[in-house]
């Protein structure tokens, strides 16, 4: 069998915190950003297929609704 030598504990690189927070603060932002534009697309699909409001209905809904979820969402 293979002898096994354990020389002590295998430590990795240290941690860059910088730059995990940076990137945590870019996932967290394109959540929030990705979220908003979604419901945005669903509720300008839903004015604009179900109810009575057409295209340019949808396309207003999709607008208001991004910028109001922008706003209450900063």
């Amino acid at each position: 069998m293979a002898d096994h030598h354990h020389t002590g504990p295998i430590t990795s690189a240290p941690m860059d915190y910088p730059e995990h927070e940076r990137t945590y603060q870019g996932f967290l932002w394109l959540v929030k950003y990705g979220s908003i534009a979604v419901v945005a697309i669903l509720l300008g699909m839903m004015v604009s297929l179900v109810g009575s409001w057409g295209v340019i209905g949808g396309l207003f809904m999709f607008v208001l609704s991004g910028a109001v979820l922008s706003y209450i969402l900063r």
